[in-house]
């Protein structure tokens, strides 16, 4: 891998391992990159509009466009996971914990305008990331179904006006909507011995 990378850099594999001690150290540097190169073409997607639900739309789309656009980066993300199990926070995890205060804070500004019910931000980043992070996986192991800008306008659809008609929200308001426990608590794993 690192002579390889040196061959298409035209650069002595020494060279690599000035700026980068090992292979461990390249992997990811790599990682951080692919996701610097996301958030650069997310900030640009947004770049310059002010309306917050234009904002996550242009969002969710940029997302979905990067790793679309670039699947050996999904892999990238996946090879990280595999190799480096010892790491408790993959490189994805990190960067969305940072990005994840921006988009939280136009949450919070989106519900103090009363554009937004009130879920509390961390609730709404988490799970339209997850939803986004989802799709982006889906895309890469089955392939798209739809093209991006369908399957951004689907989870909008869905995150903006819900699954529920009007008639169902208002029956259901007020409701504890915590599902029954069904599977071993949080943080155990079940018996595996036959």
């Amino acid at each position: 891998m690192t002579q390889e990378l040196a061959d298409r850099l035209g650069v002595g594999k020494g060279t690599i391992y000035r700026y980068f001690p090992s292979k461990r150290d390249l992997f990811l540097a790599a990682a951080d990159r692919v996701m610097r190169s996301l958030t650069a073409q997310v900030d640009a997607g947004i770049a310059g509009i002010e309306d917050g639900v234009e904002r996550i739309a242009r969002g969710v789309t940029a997302f979905l466009t990067f790793f679309a656009e670039r699947p050996e980066y999904v892999e990238l993300l996946i090879q990280e996971r595999a190799q480096f199990k010892d790491r408790t926070r993959p490189t994805y995890i990190e960067h969305r914990e940072v990005r994840g205060r921006k988009w939280q804070a136009l949450y919070a500004e989106m519900q103090e305008a009363g554009r937004l019910r009130d879920l509390g931000p961390e609730q709404i980043s988490e799970v339209v990331g997850n939803l986004i992070y989802g799709t982006m996986f889906t895309n890469y192991f089955a392939g798209p179904g739809k093209p991006v800008a369908e399957q951004a306008r689907d989870i909008l659809e869905v995150v903006f006006r819900g699954i529920l008609s009007d008639s169902e929200r208002a029956r259901l308001a007020g409701a504890d909507l915590t599902p029954p426990a069904c599977g071993p608590p949080a943080g155990s794993r079940p018996d595996t011995k036959a």
